[in-house]
């Protein structure tokens, strides 16, 4: 077939499988957005290019799938750049399509023109500046080949306007080779008996369980684990719904704002099972106090992310699942030993569930002001059991860590790498673009949610039933915080001066919205939420001091916590 440009990238995402693209349009890709009128794939128009990327980064966090995204050139491909990183810090497939000046033109400051590969070189796993018509289809084939594999993460393709219109004879490859790229899948199996003797040699093991783990979709291999050599189990903020919150063996989260007995297994274990997981400042906190006096194994598709934070004793690179599928086998078929093991694990389970009795995940209840501890626990219990969850950055993001229990894989949805304001609308409306029967709920804070809250209107638009939570204190609630804790409470640009109006807000959208101001009146206004059709928005009025508790200053080690203001 011959094809322009514009043809051949809507033919060659078909033959990617992609049924759903998130975008807005522009004059460097009007061809583009021509042909989009008659294809089949269905297009959802954002209202901002930012929100059209974490539109499309969370679709691919709750299906696995790629996230693909289309924007003009210039400002539109700018504009995406903060959706990127993000994607990129939390290793989410995506593959960005941006327009681009006619290539010859390229280098003369022509109108709307940005150099978008250079701008984006440090936060995509790799990006392409498409000079030719008969290297578009191998592009894309490229493009999804190295978002999809590996340690997944953002590719960018620019295509300038002149490549759009050209014409060229239409084959897709059928495989790509990509020589220096080369992913490591399976596990050596030398490094895996390795572990499995470590593990058995241990008497205070404890798996430290990163994003990876969704990632690769092992969580049923993690859970096989866990439950076949009885090891507690320490998540950090990507993998909260990696392992059920509520199993025996779950420690909760790990790190800054982790729970008493999850840092102080980690600090006091004597093996940790790094699995999916880089070791990130929020979850190690002063590195040279972090699990001192442990050997460290540490499981990863990324060879890049072993060692470079921590000095492990044990490194093996590998996809997760079929890493603990070796592990697996290869404990299991120690049956002796592992009984042996287990019956001498009950000591350090004990001395666990000390320190969990001591220091619960607890808060003060009120009855005369709005916790926004009880908001996340009664949406939880009000909620569907496979309900995905959106946050945005800051308190409510920790709470929602903290005090949602997740059962569930992938139904976790938040920015933890790169921490971005403004992500949780927006990926909460891809999700409901991938699952439409779902219950899909974005939790917010009030200054997060003005971030995107024009993305009210895209919800609208397309019927999508998303329901919004705003934990309104009418602050920047974590900075606050810690002007609060650190700075002797001058609260310096952290007022939130202006109260909004959030109900008439999503009203002049055509959503709906409600109010809480009581604390009888929590439960009453989720109820009415998720029993009215279409998109919702819940604003409670919460207690405006209230603070994310435990949390390791900073240069602290992740023993020494503050638990109470």
């Amino acid at each position: 077939m011959n094809l322009t440009g514009s043809q051949i990238l809507l033919e060659s995402l078909k033959c990617e499988g992609v049924d759903t693209i998130f975008g807005y349009p522009g004059g460097a890709v009007i061809n583009i957005y021509d042909d989009l009128y008659d294809s089949s794939i269905h297009h959802i128009l954002t209202r901002h290019e930012q929100a059209a990327v974490h539109a499309a980064d969370g679709y691919a966090r709750c299906t696995g799938r790629v996230g693909v995204v289309i924007a003009t050139s210039g400002p539109g491909a700018t504009n995406t750049v903060t959706g990127i990183a993000t994607a990129y810090m939390d290793s989410i497939p995506m593959v960005i399509v941006t327009g681009q000046v006619p290539t010859p033109l390229i280098g003369n400051d022509a109108f709307q023109e940005a150099d978008i590969c250079g701008i984006t070189r440090p936060c995509t796993k790799h990006n392409f500046l498409v000079k030719n018509i008969r290297d578009l289809a191998r592009t894309v084939k490229e493009a999804f080949y190295i978002a999809r594999t590996g340690r997944p993460g953002p590719v960018l393709i620019d295509l300038p306007k002149d490549i759009q219109v050209a014409t060229h004879d239409f084959t897709y490859p059928d495989t790509v080779e990509l020589r220096g790229y080369k992913p490591t899948y399976s596990g050596n199996l030398r490094q895996i008996e390795k572990a499995a003797e470590m593990i058995l040699a241990a008497r205070r093991p404890v798996l430290y369980v990163g994003g990876g783990i969704n990632l690769s979709g092992a969580n049923a291999e993690l859970l096989a684990l866990a439950e076949l050599t009885r090891i507690p189990v320490a998540t950090t903020l990507m993998a909260m719904s990696a392992f059920p919150q509520r199993h025996p063996l779950a420690l909760g989260m790990l790190g800054m704002h982790g729970t008493f007995c999850a840092n102080m297994a980690v600090t006091e274990c004597d093996l940790l099972i790094a699995i999916g997981s880089r070791f990130d400042d929020r979850v190690t906190g002063r590195i040279d106090s972090f699990a001192e006096k442990a050997k460290i194994i540490h499981v990863d598709v990324d060879p890049t992310s072993i060692k470079k934070n921590v000095a492990v004793d044990l490194p093996i690179v590998g996809d997760l699942l079929d890493v603990l599928s070796k592990l697996n086998d290869s404990l299991d078929q120690k049956t002796e030993h592992l009984g042996v093991f287990r019956e001498q694990l009950r000591a350090w389970q004990a001395h666990i569930a000390t320190w969990q009795e001591r220091h619960p995940m607890a808060y003060q209840p009120s009855d005369t002001v709005i916790k926004p501890q009880y908001v996340i626990q009664t949406l939880r219990e009000l909620s569907q059991d496979d309900a995905i969850i959106t946050t945005e950055v800051g308190q409510h993001q920790m709470w929602t860590a903290q005090f949602f229990s997740f059962t569930q894989p992938r139904t976790f949805l938040t920015s933890g790498g790169l921490g971005t304001m403004g992500f949780g609308l927006p990926a909460a409306l891809g999700a409901q673009v991938a699952f439409p029967e779902r219950q899909v709920i974005d939790i917010s804070g009030d200054g997060s949610f003005q971030m995107n809250s024009q993305e009210l209107a895209t919800l609208v638009q397309y019927q999508l039933p998303v329901k919004i939570v705003i934990l309104n204190n009418n602050y920047l609630g974590m900075v606050r915080q810690w002007q609060q804790m650190f700075f002797n409470k001058r609260y310096s640009q952290t007022v939130m001066e202006l109260p909004i109006d959030f109900v008439k807000l999503a009203e002049a959208y055509g959503a709906v919205g409600f109010n809480a101001t009581q604390v009888d009146e929590v439960e009453t206004v989720i109820r009415k939420a998720f029993a009215t059709p279409g998109p919702v928005l819940m604003n409670f009025k919460i207690s405006r001091e209230e603070n994310v508790l435990p949390m390791v200053p900073a240069g602290k080690a992740i023993h020494e916590m503050v638990l109470a203001s």
